[in-house]
């Protein structure tokens, strides 16, 4: 019997395959990759709702190792030891009866809540409602590159920034997980891209889609940009302090890395938006389409195997990664 209640035939037969036990990489404590420990951890339980997916490949933040929900269960109790990881792509081995529009043995992939477990790991519990089908044109590897990042992206520019034909939208932070897929997407819906990044990224970020690209090193993009509509930033720190001064009245500018002032908007007639991205599988499913149109593709900056996690965490927390680091679960 399936945890959440009682599993038709196919489930339980699917269910009484998994392992109890699993390879997992896990937290035990506070500190960086160094408290990451690659060892033998317990196959999730599924809440109602759930999907129990056997991962193969999952993308990695390095900054979730400094979140308090990466510590901590939904109710706020402590989460020592757990699994970093939230981006998941592989197959759905089984279900509650309450998850609905997935099946088991289809090829998903997906963001996953964040106060709970991630997909560093055999196996991850993800509820059914945050998986959409994984691209037909990707494997594994690459798919685990986009939930994350693209979702983070798709609902900066268009939820948050209003994003429309025409404008004009700075994005800091051009090269990374998430800015390569905001270029990408922003191109897509017809805006005035302009980005800021160093010079090895320049022609490469112009083949994503970027109009303009600002070399950071060598000028300050407020002497560059006047009157854009969205700011992108990814960065943070003083990048978002100079960034209020390019908007024009009405102008938006959005964060994803820290809270905004709550003052400049005001004083200046601007939005100030942070946000923390959310599942979303409605989103998820249209971008899976413009993949597999040839329109948006994720960058993968390198595919690590899940023994070497440490390794993977400590080169992306180093910074000025293009693109995503995956880590690969099985083949």
């Amino acid at each position: 019997m399936l945890p959440g209640g009682e599993p038709s035939q196919a489930a339980g037969a699917a269910r009484a395959q998994a392992p109890t036990l699993m390879k997992a990489v896990r937290t035990h404590g506070r500190g960086g990759p160094a408290q990451l420990f690659y060892e033998t951890a317990p196959v999730p339980k599924l809440a109602p709702g759930d999907a129990l997916v056997r991962v193969y490949a999952t993308g990695i933040t390095p900054a979730e190792l400094t979140w308090d929900a990466s510590y901590r269960n939904p109710d706020g109790s402590a989460r020592i030891p757990g699994t970093p990881g939230h981006e998941v792509s592989g197959i759905v081995a089984a279900l509650t009866p309450e998850a609905a529009g997935i099946a088991i043995g289809d090829a998903v992939y997906g963001l996953t809540d964040f106060p709970r477990d991630g997909a560093a790991a055999e196996y991850v519990a993800v509820p059914a409602a945050n998986l959409a089908p994984k691209p037909r044109s990707l494997d594994y590897s690459r798919a685990a590159a986009v939930p994350l990042s693209a979702l983070t992206a798709w609902q900066a520019l268009f939820d948050h920034g209003r994003l429309e034909a025409g404008r004009r939208v700075l994005i800091h932070g051009a090269a990374g997980g998430v800015g390569t897929f905001a270029v990408q997407l922003a191109r897509w819906r017809g805006a005035q891209v302009i980005v800021t990044a160093s010079p090895r990224n320049a022609e490469f970020l112009r083949k994503l889609g970027a109009d303009q690209v600002i070399d950071y090193t060598a000028v300050r993009f407020e002497e560059w940009v006047r009157d854009a509509d969205l700011v992108l930033d990814t960065v943070g720190g003083n990048t978002l302090d100079r960034s209020w001064g390019v908007l024009h009245r009405g102008g938006t500018l959005v964060s994803i890395v820290e809270p905004v002032s709550e003052n400049k908007p005001g004083e200046l007639g601007v939005r100030g938006i942070f946000f923390i991205v959310e599942p979303n599988r409605g989103e998820l499913t249209e971008i899976t389409r413009l993949i597999d149109a040839g329109t948006l593709k994720p960058v993968v900056a390198e595919i690590v195997p899940l023994a070497r996690a440490r390794e993977a965490f400590e080169r992306g927390a180093g910074g000025h990664t293009r693109g995503k680091i995956v880590l690969k679960v099985r083949d």
